[in-house]
């Protein structure tokens, strides 16, 4: 089977929103994080280092219960979580209300030089990033930076850029706590491991004035 990403022209720059909640009859979320100012409309509040990094594909740290209304414009319908802790309570209420399926890959987040990062929680999450029927989806560990930057970085690799623009990404997001293990991991990351589940990736091009949105698509082996 051949699966397509789809241009997501959901998120749009935005200042002020009505929140959506479950009953939302009076335009009043019905969960934690939907204050309102007076004019009865919620501020949206991403969740820290959030980013988009390609289309249907979106990352950040922990979200919180604050950060409700922007998740809404997303339309997420799956959750990558990097971290082996359980899922926040209140956030995992949400996510269960609205249908967002999580994809849970417990990664140490330890600093110790002797932790490794397992290459099969990697392979993993990977594979669920490139079915786009996971789509829209976020990914995130708990600040959005190591963790995260590894499966992104290991991602860019399948896009076949460049190692130092992979690097590059990885520093805007973790500053000048880096770790040069995560780099290493990232380097070390072998792409041929992944082909028995994407098998023939083949980028696409269209565009009009100017622009160039890609597609993603991948054919099954089965």
């Amino acid at each position: 089977m051949i699966l397509e990403a789809k241009e997501d022209d959901e998120i749009k720059e935005k200042i002020v929103l009505i929140s959506r909640g479950i009953n939302d009859r009076d335009g009043i979320s019905r969960f934690p994080g939907g204050d309102f100012n007076d004019g009865g409309k919620a501020f949206l509040l991403p969740p820290s280092n959030f980013a988009m990094v390609d289309n249907g594909i979106y990352r950040s740290g922990l979200p919180d219960t604050k950060n409700i209304g922007f998740l809404e414009t997303l339309n997420l319908r799956s959750i990558v979580y990097l971290c082996p802790e359980p899922y926040p309570d209140e956030m995992a209420a949400y996510v269960k209300s609205v249908g967002i399926q999580i994809f849970q890959f417990g990664i140490d987040g330890s600093k110790k030089p002797l932790v490794t990062i397992p290459n099969g929680s990697i392979m993993g999450a990977l594979r669920v990033l490139l079915d786009i029927r996971n789509h829209p989806l976020l990914v995130h560990c708990k600040r959005g930076k190591h963790r995260t930057g590894c499966l992104i970085g290991c991602f860019r690799k399948l896009q076949n850029w460049c190692l130092t623009a992979v690097f590059e990404e990885y520093m805007r997001f973790a500053g000048m706590k880096a770790r040069i293990s995560d780099l290493s991991f990232i380097e070390a990351f072998d792409v041929s491991c992944m082909t028995q589940c994407v098998l023939g990736i083949i980028y696409r091009y269209h565009g009009g004035c100017g622009s160039q949105a890609r597609r993603l698509s991948y054919g099954d082996l089965s």
